[in-house]
């Protein structure tokens, strides 16, 4: 069931969700499916964490805020772990587009014209492109390699800038990848997201959320909007159950999908967790944020066919830096045609998204804060003039969003828009052999961010509080005995 906002639950649960990001929300419905009584805590209006989706112009314009694309792996793990209605509206985009100084590339995002294009644009040796793949696909998690990313194109294609830019910018963005970057972060990411191409689910979010709101509550997972959770309950060492406005809802095991840093620092008191554990979360650092520029096109103009995805920079070589640059220079447009949501009157939108830092945002005057605001607005339209002309004419509504705007509709420490950095994953798997029956899951490493990483993560912690469970269940069995 749905409980209002104001409703004081009474009820104890298996198990309580805090956050309901990708992966709040895949492991709430598996636990429900696997007939665990759940609660899902949202302290937002709506469910989906940064997977969302805003309305602007009295409903005339809709606005994805991170359906850029996924891998092809999000319909297999929509099918497992939601229903094949999901899986079945997730469809392959046609063309990905960079433009920058170094090179002009068009490509559907698959292994086969990564290999063309590597080969035949770029010059290199089938023999070397072979090498390069082979290695990124035998790279094991478990694998104790100190090798970053900038090593690896390095290793295969010295000196080549463009190259790089080719292969990482798209990660950069997907979700924050770095040159200093563990070189398996990367790897796996390019194996799963550049194997089979990039999709997006047609509907749009707010037909995917709506969707996955109807299944979890048929599953009986019970639901609570606009409910912080102030503070996660600790005795002896062991989860006991969370407080809402006051409020103590109990259960045997709580599960936070919230920031690391935040559940760790914030809802928690640090005598709950060993100096080692303590430290090694206090080391973890969050990844990049971003900012994003928004633009509806006037009801029935049309706007022609220039690719889905398309990686623009201004840049005269690539760097993370520059990236995370405030001058922006570069970019990536995700453009929005009428069949994002076919349900709907024909209309057109266009999102610049940008990765940011933070700190450029953060101690901005009001008045310095909005020319900023308006300087990436101008940015983004200017840019996208190079790819449509005339089409700042046809744009009746226009907005940004800032690292702080991420912030504070996400909860998300800094407006982390990828959680943390690689060694986040470690302190994540970690939380529960420290606090029995506290398990955390959510965007931590590279590996476990963007929407696949973060459903899978879900489901891999759902066994893990299955098992936790489980052996409550036994144990209390043995004492009757």
């Amino acid at each position: 069931m749905q409980y209002s906002s104001k409703d004081k639950i009474e009820k104890n649960y298996d198990v309580i969700v805090v956050g309901s990001g990708l992966a709040g929300m895949t492991l709430a419905n598996k636990m429900a499916r696997d007939g665990r009584s759940v609660l899902l805590l949202e302290s937002h209006n709506k469910l989906g964490g940064f997977a969302t989706w805003f309305k602007r112009a009295a409903g005339e314009h809709i606005f994805d805020v991170s359906l850029h694309g996924f891998p092809v792996g999000m319909i297999k793990t929509c099918r497992k772990y939601w229903n094949k209605d999901i899986a079945d509206r997730i469809h392959q985009l046609k063309s990905v587009r960079y433009i920058n100084p170094q090179f002009e590339v068009e490509t559907d995002f698959t292994k086969e014209d990564f290999i063309k294009v590597l080969n035949q644009k770029f010059g290199v040796t089938l023999e070397v492109v072979k090498a390069f793949f082979d290695e990124l696909t035998n790279m094991n998690f478990y694998d104790n390699s100190k090798m970053t990313n900038g090593e690896l194109f390095e290793k295969y294609f010295p000196g080549r800038n463009d190259i790089t830019r080719f292969l990482l910018e798209p990660i950069v963005y997907a979700n924050g990848s770095n040159l200093e970057d563990p070189a398996i972060s990367y790897g796996i990411v390019f194996s799963n997201f550049m194997s089979k191409g990039v999709y997006i689910f047609q509907g749009g979010t707010d037909t995917m959320i709506s969707m996955m709101k109807e299944e979890l509550l048929k599953n009986g997972v019970d639901i609570q909007l606009q409910a912080k959770v102030e503070k996660i309950i600790i005795d002896n060492k062991k989860a006991t159950g969370v407080v809402v406005k006051g409020h103590t809802i109990k259960a045997n095991a709580v599960v936070s999908n919230s920031n690391l840093k935040s559940t760790i620092f914030k809802m928690l008191e640090p005598e709950n967790f060993s100096e080692v554990y303590l430290k090694k979360a206090a080391e973890v650092r969050l990844n990049t944020s971003s900012c994003q520029v928004y633009m509806g096109i006037k009801k029935g103009e049309t706007i022609p066919f220039v690719g889905d995805l398309v990686f623009t920079s201004i840049d005269e070589s690539f760097s993370t830096d520059l990236i995370l640059s405030p001058l922006v220079g570069s970019q990536t447009f995700s453009v929005y045609y009428p069949d994002t949501r076919p349900h709907l009157e024909p209309r057109y939108a266009i999102v610049s998204s940008s990765n940011s830092r933070y700190e450029d945002w953060i101690n901005l005057s009001r008045d310095d804060y909005e020319k900023q605001k308006a300087y990436i607005i101008e940015r983004a339209v200017s840019g996208l003039e190079k790819i449509i002309p005339g089409v700042r004419d046809k744009i009746d509504f226009i907005d940004a969003a800032s690292p702080l705007t991420v912030e504070r509709y996400t909860l998300h420490e800094k407006g982390a828009s990828f959680g943390t950095k690689f060694e986040g994953l470690e302190v994540s798997m970690g939380m529960h052999k420290e606090i029995e029956g506290l398990f955390h899951a959510g965007s931590v490493g590279i590996i476990m961010s963007g929407w696949l990483g973060a459903a899978n993560y879900g489901v891999i912690q759902a066994h893990e509080v299955d098992n936790f469970l489980s052996r409550l269940e036994k144990e209390a069995l043995r004492s009757i005995n």
